[in-house]
């Protein structure tokens, strides 16, 4: 994740774009706008070191996921 955009809660469906801002993917996230600002660019071994806990070790869990 380089770049998070948006207000959204966990459990939210939110689009995902690649680098030229074209939708690749839905998907259901893990943690709010305000959490992924905070792990963004981060490995999923940092991130209960970033948020002081972990409920997912991913933003978007790929099952939770739909390729465009």
């Amino acid at each position: 994740v380089r770049e998070v955009k948006g207000d959204f809660e966990r459990g939210e469906l939110v689009a995902c774009v690649n680098e030229k801002g074209r939708e690749i993917a839905r998907g259901l996230v893990n943690y709010s706008a305000a959490e992924a600002l905070r792990i963004k660019g981060q490995p999923s071994a940092r991130i209960e070191a970033i948020l002081g806990y972990v409920d997912e070790p991913e933003l978007i869990h790929r099952d939770d996921l739909a390729l465009l």
